[in-house]
């Protein structure tokens, strides 16, 4: 598979034969359209972790319009904004969807604030994570979320990794929010869930110019774990 960085969460992974395009929010390299262009038989697989700017642009939905288009979409984005000419499938945490091409799966498990987490497999044995929102830390949006406001992102995070890591030992590919904006911990989750779960490759997300300290990776304590820094949008990283 090859990996390419966006911006902020977003990520587009080229397999076989499909494309994932998990948390567009921005392109500023045009590298969607790039990979877009050079695949034009491939169909493409949208998600959205949850409604937030820096994860979700209704762009989405005008994009990729010659190729086969499928959306999997945290529940939290408002059904008035989703074409409904489009095959979208709204998933809370917990949702499996099967009908995607090529044998892929998706899983959606809780996050930490807004929407979801993803878990994608292929029929080829490998699966992909991106964390959406998946925090140790309150983050500041959260806090204009009544239902999140007085919830303790330690013990929701706590119980999310719990129920990813009882279902899955191992990932192929872990896309984690590393923020250093949000203070003391920012690291956290991704040590923690790297803790529970074997992580072949991982790239840190979600990180908004300050690579340096995202991509320090004293934090990762596994040595078998390789580590992708991906500091500028349009940079990738052919994984075999």
């Amino acid at each position: 598979m090859k990996v390419t960085y966006l911006d902020n969460s977003g990520f587009a992974i080229e397999l076989d034969k499909a494309i994932l395009v998990f948390d567009y929010s921005n392109d500023p390299s045009h590298s969607l359209h790039k990979i877009l262009d050079r695949n034009p038989l491939l169909p493409v697989v949208f998600l959205v972790s949850h409604n937030h700017e820096g994860h979700y642009n209704t762009g989405i939905y005008e994009m990729a319009q010659n190729h086969t288009r499928y959306y999997v979409i945290s529940n939290d984005v408002p059904a008035k904004e989703i074409p409904s000419t489009l095959d979208v499938a709204g998933v809370s945490a917990g949702d499996t969807i099967d009908t995607l091409p090529d044998g892929i799966t998706v899983k959606a498990y809780p996050a930490t604030c807004k929407g979801v987490s993803f878990m994608v497999t292929t029929k080829y044995g490998m699966n992909i994570f991106h964390g959406g929102d998946l925090s140790t830390l309150q983050i500041h949006h959260c806090h204009k979320d009544d239902a999140k406001k007085h919830h303790d992102p330690q013990v929701e995070f706590e119980k999310a990794l719990n129920r990813i890591a009882s279902e899955n030992q191992s990932v192929t590919v872990a896309m984690i929010a590393v923020d250093p904006r949000a203070g003391e911990g920012y690291t956290d989750a991704a040590s923690r869930f790297m803790e529970k779960i074997d992580v072949s490759h991982f790239f840190p997300m979600h990180f908004e110019g300050r690579h340096d300290e995202a991509c320090d990776f004293i934090y990762v304590p596994s040595s078998t774990t390789r580590n992708h820094c991906l500091k500028s949008p349009g940079d990738s990283v052919m994984i075999e």
